[in-house]
């Protein structure tokens, strides 16, 4: 299956992934909420530790936005629970083992560490609206404010 590239004003493609609340979750379960799809490389690396607190640190303004934060990695479900309780992350996180969502939403790409190529997940998050639309992609995500940025475009 040949991914499409997502643009913004387009639907969001559903999905269902298991959660770290050992449920299924669909995208189209929180339709009449905006979604906050943050989409990172691994639990417990100081990037992904630093942005899923920032996410916490933030709940109430997202809250207050009628958004739900949904993280999403390649990790397992266990991983993803140690994770949460290590930092006491309000929200739920899914697995996507078999990287089925990670290719419907284009995040899988080719890096370089330590000069070994692999795929991994490029930092991305995705504002879907109410009605399951896209409204703002950030890709390339930096962590630093970058939360900051995502409740900005929350705002309507």
């Amino acid at each position: 299956m040949e991914p499409i590239t997502l643009t913004e004003g387009m639907p969001a493609p559903d999905f269902t992934l298991l959660g770290s609340d050992h449920r299924q979750h669909r995208l189209r379960d929180y339709l009449g909420k905006k979604v906050i799809l943050y989409f990172y490389p691994r639990d417990n690396t100081p990037g992904c530790t630093n942005e899923a607190k920032d996410f916490r640190d933030a709940i109430q303004s997202f809250n207050q936005q009628n958004a739900v934060i949904l993280g999403v990695s390649r990790d397992s479900v266990q991983s993803h629970e140690k994770f949460i309780a290590k930092h006491d992350l309000p929200f739920i996180l899914l697995s996507d083992t078999e990287e089925t969502v990670c290719t419907q939403y284009g995040v899988l790409k080719e890096k370089n560490m330590y000069g070994k190529k692999a795929i991994g997940i490029e930092r991305s998050t995705f504002i879907i609206d109410e009605t399951g639309v896209i409204t703002k992609i950030f890709r390339k995500v930096r962590v630093a404010n970058h939360v900051d940025n995502v409740l900005e475009h929350c705002n309507p």
